[in-house]
């Protein structure tokens, strides 16, 4: 199902470029309108100066920036963002380094994948990395799409798949490090109608046996708001809870659910600084 979301994520956001595009052609400005608009100043960024400062600050021998703090702020460690940044490298020539016609640098894979990364941890702007990074909006926007894309076809058939017993397992036990025994995750589909999310989860789910309160239970089960249907795949938020039980289970629920909660909000202020 993840593969199948990132996928349709693309094309939206492919399809809104076109048809921004589109609607230029056919509703944009006249001639003379274009004409009085006014021309773009080229800013000379210096390319090489944000590679190198990138590179002293996060990723030398003896960087400013400890590994705790690369941590946090890539919200992954340091060889995992160098394993993406060698396979995205391989796959998409986009991301090599070349020179321009003047015989200067351009930008780094690292720059490019560091602003793409860094939007989507933070949900920032296109142009949030431009004196740090030296990328200018549209790269920073063009490297983000293109990030997306390479990272589902490098990536798909090993993250964004169904579980396996192997994946289970693990999900199971961060579940109950969280306070949820058999708990497999959390969902959140935001301003998705309904219809569009998978109706097959009502009665399906990877098989878990287990018994709460006497009773047996032969799957396990995902983390939703009140929005959603009475599936018993889904535990959804008590309302206006009363009494010290059920305000302690809402708030735990709350807070076992940020993660997803957060990665769709970035989702979508990513998809919308694309409009």
């Amino acid at each position: 199902m993840a593969r199948t979301f990132f996928r349709k994520l693309l094309t939206y956001v492919s399809s809104e470029d076109d048809s921004d595009v589109h609607t230029e052609e056919v509703d944009g400005q006249s001639s003379r309108q274009r004409d009085n608009r006014q021309p773009r100043k080229f800013i000379r960024r210096d390319h090489a100066q944000g590679h190198e400062r990138l590179f002293r600050d996060y990723f030398a021998e003896n960087s400013v920036y400890p590994s705790n703090l690369f941590r946090r702020r890539f919200r992954m460690s340091r060889p995992l963002f160098l394993r993406i940044l060698n396979e995205v490298e391989s796959y998409e020539p986009y991301f090599v380094q070349i020179r321009d016609n003047a015989g200067r640098l351009g930008l780094s894979s690292m720059q490019k994948i560091t602003a793409a990364l860094r939007m989507l941890a933070y949900g920032v702007t296109g142009d949030f990395m431009d004196e740090y990074i030296r990328i200018d909006e549209s790269t920073a926007m063009e490297s983000l799409k293109r990030f997306s894309e390479t990272i589902v076809n490098v990536f798909s058939d090993e993250y964004l798949r169904s579980p396996n017993a192997n994946d289970i397992a693990r999900l199971l036990l961060v579940g109950e490090q969280r306070g949820f025994p058999e708990m497999l995750g959390s969902i959140d589909c935001m301003h998705w109608k309904w219809k569009n999310c998978p109706a097959a989860w009502k009665g399906r789910a990877p098989a878990v046996n287990y018994t709460i309160n006497g009773n047996d239970y032969t799957m396990g089960y995902y983390l939703a708001d009140g929005i959603y249907p009475k599936w018993r795949t889904f535990v959804k938020t008590i309302p206006s809870p009363r009494g010290n039980k059920k305000k302690n289970f809402v708030k735990a629920q709350e807070s076992a659910r940020k993660d997803v909660e957060r990665a769709f909000g970035v989702l979508q202020i990513v998809t919308q600084s694309y409009n």
